[in-house]
């Protein structure tokens, strides 16, 4: 399958695709190859305020059209995006790296979001309150307002999605900043809103310099809403500023999802799941199993069993046939995965798969498990974000609950156990956002999204997300 990425891209403000012109130019790169394969406008910040005034004066149009006609509109995206989801999964494929099989899932599993939150503005309702005869009082939600939104590279239709999914459901006009090394996928998603129909202006789309892009849009009293996807650092950064005009934020951050196995478990079941989910877009997914914590009865069998499932994970450019797991996004993550790793061993981890770079063209790493990791290790406190499971034993439930909760993350989690009583004791201890048990089902599009701790606040997805782009009003009459 041929690669036809474009050779230059654009910006999309108020209604108008925007070419490099003479705007400062970012060079995107394949991660297979490590080479450039088109051209990127950066906003400069007079793209910046027009993509404001835009959204400021789309804003009241789009709040005030129909939620019928809002839900049609992103009904018709999403079956474009269905439509043209093996055109957007190969651009997908050569800027981000992942399958194309799994890139066209993604596009697929995307449109998906825009059908549900079409459905769920319909259902937003309001309530009544009881009050004696002559007085009335009731309860209504209406859109934020202007909303700023920032995605990363991992998932870069998907994470996009979840944020223009709901905030345009609510009926708010939305700037969108995706990465800029994936940026294709998510203008062709962009595309497909303004294909079917979008008003100009509800939705822009720029690119640049992180730091200044989102300093110049929250600094902005047009945005009412903040939203990001990312890590705790830049998180934290973004809610600073968010405070000096009081906006609403949305913090999806990072993640070291810790995976309780214990010993009365179905362990093929566990294993087939955990062993594919792992290496699931080369690890780089803030709910990817990480942090695994077996029961010392079936501790080594389960190391055994696990990595003769990863030595059968076929590494390869996204374009191949059978290929199970494509590149790192970029030349960082291999160097950060060299560190974690070598700092595991020399503190004791034995490494019983992978832990090297592969070479040749590009930016890949072997799926890699550690196991005996201490503790003391790096890779035990810091997400790693790339193929590398650390493994070390446990003894009892307690114990379990004490080193899942030891970090100040909080994302996701999971566990195995046929034991309904340790089952319902996970769900109710283990602080994460969300715990899976006996499955790998994190975000099944109609249930919230989000974590705690460090890892963030706030929720996508479902009517929760929904509501995370809209203010609850009270109404007091007599």
């Amino acid at each position: 399958m041929s690669n036809t990425y474009p050779p230059t891209l654009q910006l999309h403000i108020d209604g108008e695709w925007i070419d490099l012109a003479d705007r400062d130019v970012h060079h995107v790169v394949n991660p297979a190859t490590g080479k450039t394969i088109s051209d990127l406008p950066k906003a400069n910040i007079a793209d910046l305020d027009r993509a404001l005034d835009a959204a400021d004066r789309a804003f009241p149009v789009w709040r005030d059209t129909p939620v019928n006609e809002r839900a049609a509109i992103l009904r018709k995206a999403a079956e474009l995006m269905r439509e043209r989801a093996p055109e957007i999964g190969r651009l997908m494929t050569a800027e981000q790296g992942k399958p194309f099989g799994q890139a066209a899932g993604e596009v697929t599993g995307s449109a998906n979001l825009f059908d549900t939150m079409a459905e769920e503005a319909k259902r937003c309702y309001g309530r009544v309150l009881v009050r004696p005869t002559g007085q009335q009082s009731f309860v209504k939600y209406q859109p934020v307002g202007p909303v700023a939104a920032f995605s990363p590279w991992n998932f870069p239709v998907f994470t996009p999605a979840r944020k223009l999914a709901a905030a345009l459901a609510a009926g708010c006009s939305i700037i969108l900043k995706p990465a800029e090394e994936t940026p294709a996928s998510a203008i062709e998603m962009i595309r497909c809103l303004v294909d079917a129909g979008l008003p100009s202006g509800v939705v822009q789309v720029v690119f640049g310099d992180p730091a200044e892009v989102s300093s110049h849009l929250i600094a902005s009293k047009i945005i009412r809403k903040v939203s990001f996807t990312g890590s705790v650092p830049v998180g934290k950064h973004l809610m600073k500023l968010a405070t000096e005009n009081m906006q609403r934020t949305t913090m999806e951050l990072g993640g070291h999802a810790p995976v309780l196995v214990f010993d009365d478990c179905d362990m093929g079941k566990a294993l087939d799941l955990l062993a594919m989910q792992k290496y699931r877009n080369a690890g780089q997914v803030c709910v990817s199993p990480t942090r695994f914590y077996v029961q010392s009865g079936i501790y080594e069998k389960f190391a055994e069993e696990f990595t003769k499932r990863a030595k059968k994970v076929q590494v390869g450019e996204g374009f191949g046939d059978n290929i199970d797991m494509g590149p790192l996004a970029n030349p960082r993550r291999p160097e950060a995965m060299e560190q974690l790793i070598g700092d595991a061993k020399a503190k004791g981890a034995t490494v019983r798969l992978g832990g090297e770079a592969i070479d040749g063209d590009g930016y890949f790493y072997s799926p890699t498990v550690l196991t005996d990791v201490p503790l003391q290790a790096d890779i035990m406190s810091s997400e790693p974000f790339g193929p590398v499971a650390a493994m070390r034993p446990f003894d009892t439930l307690d114990e379990a609950i004490e080193q899942a909760n030891r970090l100040p993350l909080g994302l996701a989690a999971y566990a195995f156990t046929e034991s309904l009583r340790t089952a319902n004791i996970v769900g109710d201890m283990i602080e994460a956002g969300m715990v899976a048990i006996n499955n790998m089902t994190i975000s099944p599009g109609d249930a919230p999204f989000g974590g705690v701790k460090e890892s963030g606040h706030g929720s996508e997805d479902g009517p929760d997300g929904l509501k995370a782009y809209m203010v609850t009003k009270a109404i007091h009459q007599s």
